[in-house]
């Protein structure tokens, strides 16, 4: 059995989307997919990690979070145990949701059969090993791809893609944890309150102008807002100087804005620009800092066409032979 998910970018609404701040977001085309067969135990295995465990009869307490989260996992699903293998293109730690596509990959490859609503569930159970208290938009763009505007508790709405994006990606080389990221934005918000209350509501309302320009294919004007938003998240101390170092080059190489994406701390930026000779120029001015990225699209289509399609021919390719 097999199953795959998207990775995602963050365009507009991180941190804020924790307090109810609708977030607008993107699948990208590197992902995770996942394979599941009969087993005598359930084994959980990421190789581009070299990641291997083997989940006992009991939990115990110094269990790694993946082999939680995979027990976790298990546990809703109430069947098994299964031999799972995962295959990974995205960073850990890289604010392009990893996690939440690794859970939902794995999900899928052992109950293709369960439901959206239910994929949600488990997946958000997987994060909260994670994360502690995510706001749901990882696992939410992990299964439907495609460019979504999301709001907790109320899920994702579709947004229609005037043009297609092009986005450039770079690691700062630096993990981060989502969790500590938004405990720390939580502390911030007990000591100043109002000031970052309204630094949600100055997202919200990019939120909402950035979700428009996508619509109407205006990437100047979202190029604007990207900038705007990174304004912002420098605000609430979740930018650091190498990202404040990536955006910088990033524009300067003639990006139409860029911005951290995910938790902060580290993790990943996104550039926008026109074309891709405008995304290697991109990559290369990173490359002379010392980072690296890779170019991904936003496409008119929605990708979660693209992941049926990616699990339909896994399957296919394991079926027999008649």
């Amino acid at each position: 059995m097999n199953g795959a998910a998207c990775g995602k970018v963050i365009l507009i609404g991180e941190h804020a989307a924790v307090y109810g701040v609708p977030a607008l977001a993107a699948g990208i085309d590197r992902g995770v997919r996942a394979r599941a067969t009969p087993a005598a135990q359930t084994r959980l295995r990421v190789p581009a990690w070299g990641f291997e465990v083997t989940l006992d009869a009991e939990a115990r307490a110094d269990e790694e979070p993946l082999a939680r989260a995979m027990r976790t996992l298990a546990s809703a699903t109430g069947g098994g145990p299964w031999d799972v293998e995962a295959e990974v293109e995205l960073p850990p730690g890289g604010g392009l949701g990893c996690s939440a596509a690794l859970g939902v990959a794995v999900a899928r490859a052992i109950d293709p059969g369960v439901s959206a609503a239910e994929l949600l569930r488990r997946a958000d159970a997987w994060e909260r090993v994670f994360h502690g208290s995510p706001s749901g938009v990882d696992a939410a763009v992990a299964a439907s791809g495609g460019c979504v505007v999301f709001e907790k508790g109320k899920g994702v709405r579709p947004v229609h893609v005037g043009r297609p994006l092009v986005l450039v990606v770079g690691s700062t080389g630096i993990a981060s944890s989502t969790k500590s990221m938004v405990d720390g934005v939580a502390r911030l918000r007990e000591r100043r309150t109002a000031v970052v209350d309204k630094s949600f509501e100055a997202i919200r309302t990019l939120s909402s102008n950035a979700t428009l320009a996508v619509e109407a294919g205006d990437v100047a004007a979202l190029g604007q807002l990207l900038d705007l938003c990174q304004m912002l998240l420098g605000g609430l101390l979740v930018s650091t100087p190498e990202i404040e170092q990536m955006c910088a080059s990033a524009r300067k190489a003639g990006a139409y804005g860029a911005k951290l994406t995910g938790g902060g701390g580290g993790g990943s930026v996104i550039a926008l620009v026109e074309d891709d000779a405008l995304a290697q120029r991109v990559l290369s001015a990173w490359s002379d800092d010392g980072y690296f990225g890779f170019v991904t699209r936003v496409e008119r289509e929605s990708m979660a066409a693209a992941v049926r399609r990616e699990m339909a021919h896994a399957s296919a390719q394991t079926e027999p032979a008649p």
